[in-house]
């Protein structure tokens, strides 16, 4: 089973650059799709409900912003929108997908870029996501996927330069301890189960076409639960797939 995730930068901007011809290329079982900045009524019917998947989409209540969409070749036996949190779920930025064998969860994380405010919103947002996966656990959905744009670099090998960047949100101490807190939370980082070297990135900044020299930033991933670690076939980064500022990341999973 394929599992892609992109953050497309604007469905609507993607879908004129090709994105359906990719889709059909790629032919993953299931592709996340985050920071969509549209509304279904919005797009044309071929990307609403592309050929051969079940689309859902969860959107904000801010229009052009955030955002995200999830197509799945079998449809779920359950979809959920959000955490259950107003506050965050005003914005579009959950959709979980419940199957038989696991719940897979398609987030866009908040940049904590713009202040102070969002700084706090981004750290909140993230430890209401661990009560969610705790609240999961609980009612025995134990085999649990996460993937999206989680927005900070976890490790130095995970950006081009670490220094210049040490305090600049994605970067900050505080955030990646986060994702710390969630590998010891009983979730594996699935890239660096199979590349630990650096130098690999899935963000670049287009203002300085960063992405020519490599300058960049890892900051979308997959998550999965420890139980499912002996069902990890693969993890890699499309890093030559063009149409965002971000690539498509993916897993390859045994089931």
């Amino acid at each position: 089973m394929t599992l892609l995730s992109w953050n497309v930068n604007g469905v609507r901007a993607a879908y004129k650059k090709g994105l359906l011809d990719w889709l059909k290329k790629a032919s993953p079982d299931i592709l996340a799709l985050q920071e969509t900045k549209a509304r279904p009524e919005q797009l044309p019917e071929d990307l609403a409900e592309p050929q051969g998947y079940h689309a859902v989409w969860h959107w904000g209540e801010r229009k052009g912003y955030s955002g995200v969409a999830t197509f799945h070749k079998t449809t779920p036996l359950d979809l959920r929108r959000g955490f259950g949190v107003p506050e965050f779920d005003s914005e579009g930025r959950v959709l979980a997908s419940v199957y038989k064998d696991f719940i897979l969860f398609n987030i866009y994380f908040p940049n904590g870029q713009k202040d102070e405010t969002r700084l706090k919103f981004k750290l909140d947002f993230y430890e209401a996501f661990l009560k969610v996966v705790d609240r999961c656990r609980s009612q025995g959905e134990d085999r649990i996927i996460v993937c999206g744009d989680v927005n900070t670099a976890h490790q130095e090998r995970d950006i081009a330069r670490p220094r210049e960047n040490s305090a600049v949100s994605g970067f900050l101490p505080v955030e990646r301890a986060w994702i710390d807190k969630l590998l010891a939370h009983g979730f594996v980082d699935t890239f660096r189960e199979f590349e630990p070297e650096g130098g690999h990135y899935s963000w670049w900044d287009t203002m300085t076409r960063a992405r020519e020299r490599n300058v960049g930033w890892r900051l979308d991933y997959f998550f999965v639960s420890e139980n499912l670690r002996p069902l990890l076939r693969r993890a890699f980064i499309l890093d030559d797939v063009p149409g965002s500022d971000h690539c498509p990341v993916g897993i390859e999973l045994a089931i």
